[in-house]
Parts: structure tokens; C-alpha cells; sequence
């Protein structure tokens, strides 16, 4: 069927918002008979909506504290019954049911239910709706004679169809409002599964289902010629970059959102103020301080070139002062993330409108959840990298032993290392970075550039190494340059070849026992 006709609608909704001004319209314009349920029946007869109660359609009262109301031959037949099937018709008419043409149905709020703290079993069990989805659809599957609405945000694009056409809608947008239909109860019942399955008992079982909401549309990837969108999982904690406020700013780039999420993920390591300022998705200076500012002020001194043009992230509020100091440093930056900002703060950065402010709410910690990443047609999932970083648990391998001021900073550098693509050398003092090598195919290379980097500060320095050190030559470039003492896992079948050689330049190595690899 092309287009269809609305004699009468069937009424159902937990979100009663504009329902009352929707069925006006559809009673006093076009004449359709209003049934309806419960609340709602309440609510439209309040707002002057004349309204046939159920039960008088099934000659069935409602029962079972409303557990059983739709569920009857004359709702499912009026919605289910082909009209082009004379054999459908017949059945129809010889027991008295009457064709259904509309839907308007949303269904028991079971996810904010059971997001509330202190929900009972009982009360998730009741706000599992039956009716509802049941009702939707019957007659999604049957949107070649009847239209199916289940959200406020549909109302006025429909009123506008029947408006232009006398009270008809048409087949495109029966067969679009239906396909949302099983979007939305195929997302309602992973919610309940979710909820009454609990926790899996595996950390791996052998079925997960995502369930993503889209945030944005990008302009673009990676690069121009790439489409792109941003999503965000549905069950996302509060205080993630998913779940952040865009205070103000241009609209997040594709590489904006990989840069800050880097970003966001290393500056959460530290207790004390830190800023962490990334580049390309890799630190080019963290550094924690007596405050932001202090932190801000050495982090940007690492790399001052890379720090142009990066993304900056702070564990603390962001307060007039530190806004001052980058703006005194003549810094461009792209994005800003915290825990929050004061209101001067605020009145500073909106002087810059193009730059991005992104506002969490609080810091979650890094350890206790799932990472995924997508391959090409799959996708990996991890636990996150969260160990807890615990000095009597590290070997010192050589001769020398670290100063309790040098063990403060390899755990420095062993929490920067973290968040530095692999191969990652970190080069670290004063609790600040001075040189970062990052993402090399060797080692020994990460070194190198770390140890230019730092130029004239590398001497007594410190140096942490995510992986195991394969040869010497690593630990000999840094310590030719003046570093005195390493951090690293251990665990390379030349182990001892390396801490003959710190052992030779008489610097300290501790051993972790594990390893940080950033791919």
C-alpha cells in the first residue's frame, strides 16, 4: 500500500512529552480515534482529548497491576491483519476486530531504572516492558498498512505529512519509522540482558554486544578524503572523554578526539597537579608541580616546538592564572580537557572562541575497565593498563643503587613511559619530562632522539624504557650522555650483558617486572 489512511490510533507512552498536543491534532484535524492506555489515557483526557479507554476496545479490563492490557487478539489482530487479504479481512470482521492504522508507543524507562543507586531486582523487573514492544512490533511488521511512532522527535514530521496529504502517511516513512522500531527494542533487550545476566563471570565471554550512540558527525578522518563519525558506548562511564562537555570551540576533529583521549588517559596517572600537553598522540611534555601553572610552565619547556598546536590535559581545575601563563607563552593550542574550570577561567578562554574546552566532571581511574580497538573485521578488547606501581616489588639489577630522589623519579618516567607510543624512551628530571623518543622501529633510535632532546639537561637525568632493553646499546647512549640511572622491565635473554654495562658506566637500573607497551 502507498499511502495510508489514520482512523484510529493506539496510545501508549512512558514519555508523555507532547502526546497530548500530537493527539489533538490528530483527533480535531483528521478525526482519528484516540484508544489509549493508564496514565496516558488519563493525561490526554486532562488535556481535553476524548479518548476510548482499552479496555472498551478488548471488552478485556486491564489487570495484574497492568501487566495485561494489550496483549489481546483485538490489539495485535487490528494491527497485525493484511489489509489486501480478503481471507485476513473476513477473520477480522467475524470476530470483531477493528483495523489499528497508528502506533504511538515508547517504552518503560528500564535503563534509567536500573541506573538508579539502590534499585531493587522488584523494580527492574517491573519496568520491563511487555506490551510495549510487543505492540511496536506488530506493527513495524506490518508498516505496509500501518504507522508505527515511538519517539516526541517524530510528531511534527508526521502532523506535516498528514497535513499535505488529507490525513495520509506515506509508505517511505512507514517503512523508515518501522526499522526504528527494532533499533530500539533490539537495544531494549540487550539492556535487560545486560542487567539480568549481571557481570560476566569470564573477563572474556564468548559473546559481547556493543551498543554506541552516535555524538557527532565529522567533517572528516584522518585525513579530507576520509568520512567519518564519532560514537560513544551507551553504557560509557561519567568523567570519560565520551561522556565530557563541550564548553566551547570549534567542533572535535577526528584526530582532535585520538589526540585528546591520549591525552586525558596519561594526565589521570598522577596524583599530584599535573599537565600533560600530546602531539600526534604521543606526550611531548607531562610534567606535576606544586599546581597547574608550575606544571604547565615545565611541561611546555620539554618540547616548546611540539607543544604548538597540541592538546593539553590537567588533573585539577583549570584556574585565570594557568590560562594566563599560556596565553604569556604565546601557545596555540587545539583542545583543552580538565575536571573543570573557575569562572575567570572561563571569561579568558572565551576570548579564544576556535579553541576546544572539554569539561569532565571529576577524574576516573585508569585501571578497571575495558579498551577495544577495531581490526578489519573484528575487534580487540583488553583489560586497561593498570598496574599498580609498586617500588617494593622492582629489582635493582646493578651495583649501584638509585637515591630515594632518583627512585622518585624512575617512577616518574615509568608512569610518563606509559602513554608514549612503542618503542618508548622517556628521558625525565624535577619531575618533568626533558626528552621523549617515541614510536621507533629500534630502541636504541627512541634513545637517540630522547637524548637530543633533552640537550644540556640529559645530565643527571633519570631514563625508563617500556620494554626490555635488547642490547646495551640503548642504556650505553644514555648514559654517555650523563643519565644516571634507568628503569625497565627485564627479561631479555641479555639482561646481563645490559647490567654489565650500566654496572661499567656505574649508573643505577631497576627492574619492574613488567612491561608498558603503547601500540
Amino acid at each position: 500500500m502507498d499511502n495510508v489512511k489514520i482512523k484510529r490510533a493506539l496510545v501508549s507512552v512512558t514519555d508523555k512529552t507532547g502526546v497530548a498536543e500530537f493527539c489533538k491534532v490528530l483527533a480535531e484535524e483528521f478525526g482519528v480515534e484516540i484508544v489509549s492506555t493508564g496514565g496516558t489515557a488519563a493525561a490526554l483526557a486532562d488535556a481535553g482529548v476524548t479518548v476510548r479507554p482499552i479496555d472498551d476496545l478488548t471488552g478485556f479490563p486491564e489487570m495484574m497491576d497492568g501487566r495485561v492490557k494489550t496483549l489481546h487478539p483485538k490489539v495485535h489482530g487490528g494491527l497485525l491483519a493484511r489489509r489486501d487479504s480478503a481471507e485476513h479481512m473476513a477473520q477480522a470482521e467475524a470476530h470483531g476486530i477493528g483495523m489499528i492504522d497508528m502506533v504511538v508507543v515508547n517504552l518503560y524507562a528500564f535503563e534509567a531504572t536500573v541506573a538508579r543507586e539502590g534499585v531493587t531486582l522488584e523494580e527492574a523487573v517491573e519496568n520491563i516492558d511487555i506490551g510495549g514492544p510487543s505492540m511496536l512490533r506488530s506493527a513495524a511488521k506490518n508498516f505496509d498498512s500501518v504507522t508505527v511512532v515511538t519517539s516526541p522527535v517524530d510528531y511534527s514530521a508526521v502532523i506535516d505529512e498528514m497535513r499535505a496529504s488529507g490525513g495520509l502517511v506515506s509508505y517511505p516513512t512507514r517503512k523508515r519509522l518501522a526499522a526504528d522500531v527494532f533499533r530500539i527494542t533490539s537495544s531494549y533487550d540487550t539492556a535487560i540482558w545486560d542487567y539480568l545476566a549481571g557481570p560476566s563471570k569470564e573477563l572474556f565471554p564468548d559473546e559481547v554486544r556493543f551498543r554506541l550512540e552516535r555524538v557527532q558527525s565529522l567533517r572528516y578522518g584522518e585525513n579530507p578524503h576520509q568520512d567519518a563519525a564519532f560514537y560513544r558506548f551507551n553504557d560509557s562511564k561519567e568523567h570519560t572523554l565520551a561522556r565530557s562537555t563541550q564548553i566551547q570551540g570549534k567542533e572535535l576533529s577526528y584526530n582532535n578526539i585520538l589526540d585528546t583521549d591520549a591525552c586525558w588517559t596519561a594526565v589521570r596517572e598522577f596524583e599530584r597537579p599535573c599537565c600533560v600537553i600530546v602531539k600526534h598522540m604521543n606526550p611531548c611534555g607531562i610534567a606535576i608541580g606544586e599546581n597547574l601553572v608550575d606544571a604547565y610552565v615545565r611541561a611546555h619547556a620539554c618540547d616548546p616546538v611540539s607543544a604548538y598546536g597540541g592538546v593539553m590535559a590537567f588533573n585539577r581545575t583549570v584556574t585565570a592564572d594557568l590560562v594566563r601563563a599560556i596565553y604569556e607563552n604565546k601557545q596555540f593550542v587545539e583542545v583543552i580537557i580538565a575536571p573543570d574550570y573557575d569562572r575567570e577561567a572561563l571569561a579568558l578562554l572565551d576570548e579564544k572562541r576556535n579553541l576546544r574546552v572539554l569539561r569532565t566532571g571529576g577524574i576516573r581511574t585508569v585501571a578497571g575497565h575495558y579498551e577495544s580497538r577495531a581490526v578489519e573485521g573484528g575487534m580487540l578488547i583488553q583489560l586497561s593498563d593498570g598496574v599498580t606501581e609498586d617500588p617494593s616489588r622492582f629489582r635493582v639489577a646493578t651495583i649501584a643503587k638509585p637515591t630515594d630522589e632518583e627512585m622518585e623519579q624512575l617512577l616518574f618516567a615509568w608512569k610518563v613511559v606509559k602513554s608514549v607510543k612503542s618503542n618508548a624512551i622517556v628521558l625525565a628530571r624535577d619531575f618533568a619530562t626533558i626528552g621523549v623518543g617515541a614510536g621507533q622501529m629500534n630502541r636504541v633510535n627512541s634513545a637517540r632522539i630522547a637524548v637530543d632532546a633533552a640537550a644540556a639537561k640529559v645530565r643527571g637525568s633519570v631514563c625508563a624504557s617500556d620494554a626490555f632493553m635488547p642490547f646495551p646499546d640503548t642504556l650505553e647512549v644514555c648514559a654517555d650522555a650523563g643519565v644516571t640511572a634507568f628503569i625497565q622491565p627485564g627479561g631479555s635473554i641479555r639482561d646481563d650483558e645490559v647490567i654489565a654495562a650500566a654496572n661499567k658506566f656505574g649508573v643505577s637500573m631497576v627492574f619492574t617486572g613488567y612491561r608498558h607497551f603503547r601500540h
